[in-house]
């Protein structure tokens, strides 16, 4: 199933079944990039998916994608949004990545191991040789039937991968025992049965662990997945909502069968299935695996809920808006799946490397089996350690590095309301020493209260002056016009409505009223920087001063027709209460604050010197905030660049979140502005934003401490297998735990937790 942005875009994701290496990832999408029509391609070894972009002119169907891919060795299918899907074969007790076959190769290879464990002893004993060719076979051949099944693939593509180098490395062990064994029947200590049927179970064993590691760095989707209700309590249309309905007057629907604007019961105790208006009732919702937020939130009647949301005390009746794929769970699902499918753009360095890796370490085997045979005169050493060199050098390490520990890291930013959900993000945050604000809404409540009217014309009053103001500003989602409209109603007045009305991005609202003494007059509700150029500027900075100093923000109601003053209105909005502990937050991490304002100076520095803010900008238009931000990243300092981050959340705020060089928008406020950043922190809380540049620094870390153990892994690895100091015994067990290795330290990110000063 496609969502229909999918659809529209021509984006689509396929799970990939069978990869096993960086190698088998560059594979698949050098096979993507081949097909006509494919714009673009992005495969991910931790997640098994591809995600794939066709031109829209293009006649390639998903069907046609599907049939290639799997062409080239690999299982394909096409990816199910958001489900819950079935355990993967594979990791099934007898699947390829089971316990089972671990267990049962390990039960085969233990009586060829035991000689070796004997000899320190004096004791020298072994099974019969034909007795070890019957224990190795099953392993060499069922056991290990999946490296020569994938090798071959890989060989006869042109390329190479983990597994062509175990059947590589495992055969030539195998083989050279069996010749050993037709040569001389009775040298029973010449045989390598034991070396190839063990590399085979280590590698198995470090399949297991690897598909147990990667289900942990998954657990934040998996733990969203469950939040889906899998019915819905939909009430028979006609019924009346009353305190008390009865079970005959609601169906049990299946969420596919719920539509917007259906009535949904939500007892106390169940999930909210769906996104939607409270009808009737009231309780307390437990939010946090969706916001982060830990205490439960009242909700009372018209406040929004959230689908997937844990019911309290209450009965509630919801109106429903969203459901399904439209709904904020799926949204994030969407959002964090997205983050972990992509590719930081160091990992495009690493597979450039794993695409050359195979073919160089077969090459270097040879080397080292060939100089082995003429400085040692013993074709077996040669062998043994040509084959330990091919085993130990896998680069599952390298392939699984930055993917796990982004997987990790966006899975337990999720579950504290932080969406990261462009990777690079994770390469830039650690970067960052300056954070700007937007003031209203971000470190405010965002809904302001219209505090005074001041008016400028004696004929008329106040109450006329609000009513006319609260008319222009109808329609409008801005803080200030709905303060605006409020006022008015709770003065039990009605708005009087504009016969026309635009919005001024940038400068306010301009209208004609339908009525009153303005009637078919053009008025314009307007900010005092605006209105710099007007003769009235300095008489109005007068009268606005104490308004000013108490740091309210002032518009003005202005007469276009004749370009006088009419009013002065001024509002407060009351500063969020965490808003300095998320400022000292960010000093803790040496990250100087700035606050970009459209306020008057005196109004924004107030508030700057109360939180802390290092330096304020105000009267900056919105259209000025994305120069602002570049201003701030060309101004060096000690000779460097400076490293911006932006954190918005309204309309204006999106050319600004999309300039800088971290983006990170709250969810309180729009969907524009959330597009236009890499992090949606998912509760209006400024302290996530010192949050979400811990943990993607602490994810960063992660990912260079993978790639240098890896590299480190390799590096060493090699030179001592071709000089013998590893057997191949010891390089198959060393190579199976890298993979593990890599991603247990990448899980570790599962620890973090917020701090707070």
């Amino acid at each position: 199933m496609r969502t229909p942005k999918e659809i529209n875009s021509g984006l689509f994701t396929l799970d990939i079944g069978g990869m096993t290496c960086a190698s088998c990832v560059g594979r698949v999408e050098k096979a993507l990039g081949r097909i006509p029509g494919v714009e673009a391609a992005s495969v991910n070894l931790a997640t098994e998916q591809a995600k794939i972009r066709l031109n829209l002119d293009s006649e390639m169907t998903i069907d046609s994608v599907i049939a290639l891919v799997q062409k080239t060795g690999y299982e394909a299918k096409l990816s199910t949004p958001h489900k819950n899907t079935p355990l993967n074969h594979a990791h099934t007790f007898w699947g390829a990545d089971g316990l089972g076959r671990v267990l049962l190769g390990f039960s085969l290879s233990t009586p060829l191991l035991i000689p070796m464990f004997l000899m320190p002893f004096g004791i020298h004993w072994a099974p019969s040789p034909e007795w070890q060719l019957l224990l190795a076979s099953p392993v060499q051949f069922f056991l290990g039937w999946r490296f020569y099944k994938a090798g071959f693939k890989s060989l006869m593509s042109g390329t190479g991968n983990m597994d062509l180098l175990v059947a590589l490395g495992t055969s030539a062990a195998y083989g050279l025992s069996v010749y050993q064994l037709i040569a001389s029947p009775h040298a029973v200590h010449e045989l390598y049965f034991e070396a190839s049927a063990v590399i085979i179970c280590m590698v198995l064993l470090g399949k297991w662990l690897e598909a147990r590691a990667k289900q942990e760095t998954s657990d934040a989707i998996r733990a969203l997945q469950k939040l889906w209700p899998e019915h819905a309590k939909v009430l028979n249309p006609g019924i009346a909502i009353t305190e008390g309905v009865s079970l005959d007057q609601y169906r049990d629907l299946s969420l596919d069968q719920v539509f917007p604007k259906d009535r949904v019961l939500v007892l106390p105790g169940e999930r909210i299935p769906v996104d939607g208006l409270i009808l009737l009732g009231s309780s307390h919702v437990d939010e946090s695996l969706l916001t982060g937020e830990s205490a439960p939130v009242k909700k009372s009647l018209d406040s929004k809920v959230i689908g997937g949301s844990l019911n309290g005390e209450g009965v509630l009746v919801i109106a429903v808006q969203a459901v399904g794929i439209e709904s904020v769970l799926s949204q994030i699902i969407a959002l964090v799946e997205d983050a972990q499918t992509q590719k930081a753009p160091i990992q495009k360095l690493v597979d450039q490397v794993s695409a050359v890796f195979v073919p160089s370490v077969i090459v270097i085997a040879i080397i080292t089996g060939l100089v082995n045979w003429l400085y040692l005169d013993s074709a077996s050493i040669a062998i043994l350690r040509a084959v330990s060199v091919m085993v130990i050098a896998c680069p599952c390490a390298l392939g699984l590095a930055t993917p796990a520990a982004i997987m990790a890291g966006t899975g337990i930013a999720a579950r504290f309301g932080i969406l990261i959900k462009d990777p690079q993000v994770l390469e830039l945050a650690h970067r960052l020493n300056i954070v700007a604000f937007d003031k209203t809404g971000t470190l405010t409540l965002g809904k302001p209260r219209l505090l005074n009217i001041i008016s400028l014309t004696n004929s008329v009053d106040t109450d006329v002056i609000l009513t006319s103001a609260a008319g222009l500003q109808l329609g409008s989602e801005h803080p200030l016009a709905k303060a605006s409209i409020d006022a008015a109603k709770q003065k039990g007045m009605s708005p009087i409505p504009p016969s026309e009305s635009k919005a001024i991005p940038g400068i306010g609202i301009s209208g004609k009223p339908s009525a009153g003494p303005w009637m078919g007059q053009n008025l314009c509700l307007q900010s005092v920087a605006s209105l710099s150029s007007n003769t009235h500027y300095a008489d109005m900075i007068e009268k606005t001063q104490a308004c000013f100093d108490a740091g309210q923000t002032v518009s003005v109601l202005m007469n276009e027709s004749t370009s006088s003053p009419l009013a002065i209105i001024a509002f407060g909005d009351e500063l969020k209460s965490n808003a300095k502990a998320a400022i000292t937050s960010l000093h803790q991490l040496h990250i100087r604050t700035v606050m970009l304002s459209g306020d008057n100076t005196a109004a924004a520095n107030r508030v700057g010197h109360i939180i802390g803010i290092d330096e304020v900008f105000a009267q900056i238009m919105p259209n000025n905030k994305a120069d602002m931000i570049r201003k701030l990243q060309s101004s060096p300092k000690d000779g460097e660049r400076q490293w911006v981050a932006m954190v918005g959340d309204g309309v204006n705020d999106a050319p600004a979140l999309a300039t800088a060089d971290v983006g990170m928008a709250m969810s309180t406020g729009t969907d524009v502005a959330m597009q236009a950043a890499g992090i949606t922190l998912m509760r209006g809380d400024p302290t996530l934003v010192a949050d979400a540049i811990d943990i993607s620094k602490k994810t960063w870390a992660k990912i260079q401490q993978n790639l240098f153990w890896a590299f480190i892994f390799n590096a060493t690895g090699i030179p001592l297998a071709a000089l013998g100091y590893l057997s191949p015994m010891l390089a198959g067990s060393a190579m199976a735990l890298s993979s593990f290795c890599v991603l247990s330290n990448a899980i570790l990110l599962k620890r973090w937790r917020p701090s707070r000063p």
